[in-house]
């Protein structure tokens, strides 16, 4: 009779526990995503951001002879605040994924383009690889975010 219990009670918490998850995750999704690129951001606005040295190696490979890169850094550090911030206000949802989905691609440049500071050796990042590849897990977040709007009106017609 106890084993029976004990099974109902595990059920029970098992039901409670995802009715809550269901409830919280796109919330939660969008807040974690603007923790992150607030706060990496706002590093880099004030310069003490750990990953300058894989920015700066990676604007000397692309965009050196264009822009200063005081400027581009500067740029850069806003652009991840405003990510996060559009990621906390409600209908900013596509504009946020779009700039999200641009900046994921420049991130994961230093991969190829500056393998001497991302890889020890093939299939073991360094430190910064790592930084990089975990971005896989803010991806996931992002599809689900975008998972969950609506379709527009034009969208839903075709």
């Amino acid at each position: 009779m106890a084993k029976i219990s004990f099974s109902k009670t595990i059920r029970k918490w098992d039901a409670s526990i995802i009715k809550c998850f269901k409830h919280i995750y796109i919330d939660f999704a969008r807040i974690a995503i603007f923790v992150v690129y607030f706060w990496f951001g706002l590093l880099k606005a004030i310069d003490i951001s750990p990953a300058s040295p894989i920015v700066q190696a990676l604007f000397d490979h692309t965009m050196g002879p264009f822009v200063s890169y005081g400027v581009f850094y500067s740029f850069f550090a806003i652009f991840e605040m405003t990510i996060g911030i559009l990621f906390l206000i409600k209908g900013a949802e596509r504009l946020a994924l779009f700039l999200l989905a641009l900046h994921l691609i420049t991130t994961v440049l230093p991969l190829f383009l500056v393998p001497e500071a991302t890889w020890q050796s093939i299939m073991i990042p360094t430190l910064e690889g790592q930084y990089i590849i975990k971005n896989i897990l803010i991806i996931a977040s992002a599809i689900t975010i975008g998972a969950s709007l609506k379709q527009t009106k034009k969208t839903k017609a075709q």
